[in-house]
């Protein structure tokens, strides 16, 4: 296992990068301080490295709220489709093992898990757009309800004719348009 920390080099280029994508994008957290932000990602170099594993998928995070009773702030995938790193997997392992032929690399759970994040919600999901049109070309698997995945299926999202839709599948499949979007709090 390798350790989950930036070197210093690495840890000030994607501070940079979370910066300029921070003031470009105001909208998305109108009133926050980078410099807040940014002294508590130097608080919890563990959260910068995950950060780093959003961005080296192409996810783009980015600041979208700050929970006031749990006193942290929260980033999400803000790239325009589904993370181009993290498409084409199933939804967890159970789905993976489940494959006989034709298996994916990983699955999105295993993914997030690794980069220590977690799959967005329904909710989650829908707060997002309100944000921006995000996946008007690819989809998203999102946190399942342990009732539907008992019965074999997972939920994913995307963002059509103006509305999102949910839809199930069965969490053993893949599509190279359907990735994960993930969220992190700090």
């Amino acid at each position: 296992m390798t350790k989950k920390e930036l070197s210093l080099e690495q840890g000030e280029e994607l501070l940079k990068v979370l910066k300029v994508r921070f003031e470009k994008n105001m909208n998305r957290h109108k009133g926050f301080e980078w410099g807040e932000i940014q002294a508590r990602l130097a608080e919890n170099p563990e959260k910068l490295w995950s950060l780093n594993e959003m961005e080296k998928t192409e996810g783009e995070p980015d600041v979208v709220g700050f929970d006031e009773e749990k006193n942290e702030y929260i980033f999400m995938d803000c790239s325009a489709e589904s993370p181009k790193g993290r498409r084409s997997v199933c939804y967890d392992q159970e789905a993976l093992e489940s494959r006989k032929k034709h298996k994916p690399e990983n699955s999105a759970i295993n993914m997030a898990t690794y980069m220590g994040i977690e799959l967005l919600t329904e909710e989650q999901y829908r707060e997002l757009q309100k944000l921006g049109n995000f996946d008007i070309k690819t989809s998203s698997w999102v946190q399942t309800p342990t009732d539907i995945r008992e019965l074999g299926g997972a939920l994913f999202c995307d963002f059509r004719f103006g509305h999102v839709f949910v839809y199930h599948n069965g969490a053993d499949s893949y599509y190279a348009v359907r990735g994960f979007r993930g969220s992190l709090r700090i």
